[in-house]
């Protein structure tokens, strides 16, 4: 959440301090902490695509590709829904970040970066490069349309493995895809939790969530199943990826990380669930890249 964010603590409102460097605002507008979710499986998927370390040329390039892109996704999210962030109390102080005409100028530079780091890599990651970028725009326009949102932000989080796949051996197999179905699900799941917080004025804004549709416990109970089924999808990449014991044992850290998440979202305390929202999360994603690094360096 940027640091410019209005938090309702205790019946107060509290702004917290504007950052005042420009790359400070930007990087806290786009919320470049959160990379550490979907980058590690991309790296992830590159390692074991290459069998080892990739080239020097293709990990920068895929690098650029996943910066741009989110960066791009952040920045379109952000422009669309300039006026209701701004009638939304936890996100009222993100146009005083940087301007809206600012946002358009960075959007068209990253949307341009991404497109020409993926030219550069091969023929297919050129042909498919606009349609993932559309897609990775079409997530902030679901939420006026229909109560699946959560899943196409999962969708978009998701390409990034099948990228980095196509990057290093220019074609698609079956491991990338069960990857990103795990991604689509764990995606879905954590986005249901954090989405109880805006449960109130999504409602009366009529913004489509399925938090709104299905109420704070059955969609917690929902998130609970997302996460099983990302589990069972992680152990199928790895036997599909013919990954050893070292991958399959850290199965079980990304279980107790999950395990933690729920449970602290049990209690609906707006800081406990952004604190868990973070730290297990990145810790998922970080265990996933740890574990296939080290088993397919080590």
């Amino acid at each position: 959440m940027p640091c410019t964010d209005m938090k309702s603590q205790d019946g107060q409102l509290q702004l917290e301090q504007r950052p005042k460097g420009v790359v400070e605002r930007f990087l806290r507008l786009i919320r470049f902490s959160h990379t550490v979710f979907a980058l590690p499986f991309a790296l992830g998927a590159l390692v074991v695509a290459a069998n080892g370390m990739p080239s020097p040329r293709i990990l920068i390039l895929v690098l650029v590709c996943m910066v741009c892109a989110r960066t791009a996704a952040m920045l379109f999210n952000r422009w669309v829904d300039w006026s209701l962030d701004q009638r939304n109390l936890r996100t009222a102080s993100r146009h005083l970040l940087m301007s809206k005409f600012a946002v358009l100028m960075l959007l068209v530079v990253s949307s341009l970066g991404f497109l020409i780091a993926a030219a550069a890599i091969n023929r297919l990651t050129f042909l498919l490069s606009p349609i993932a970028l559309a897609m990775v725009f079409l997530y902030s326009l679901t939420k006026r349309f229909t109560s699946a949102t959560h899943f196409f932000l999962g969708a978009a989080l998701a390409i990034s493995p099948i990228g980095a796949w196509i990057a290093q051996t220019a074609h698609v197999d079956l491991a990338p895809c069960v990857l990103a179905a795990g991604i689509v699900c764990w995606v879905a799941g954590f986005d249901l939790i954090y989405a109880t917080q805006d449960l109130d004025f999504d409602r009366r804004e009529g913004v489509h969530s399925l938090v709104v549709r299905l109420g704070i416990q059955r969609s917690l109970r929902l998130a609970q199943l997302l996460h099983v089924f990302l589990l069972v999808a992680l152990i199928v990449f790895g036997v599909i990826a013919r990954l050893g014991p070292i991958y399959f044992s850290a199965t079980a850290l990304v279980a107790a990380a999950l395990w933690f998440e729920h449970r602290s979202a049990r209690s609906l305390d707006v800081a406990s669930i952004n604190r868990a929202f973070f730290q297990s999360n990145a810790f998922v994603s970080a265990v996933f890249l740890a574990s296939v690094c080290l088993d397919r360096l080590a």
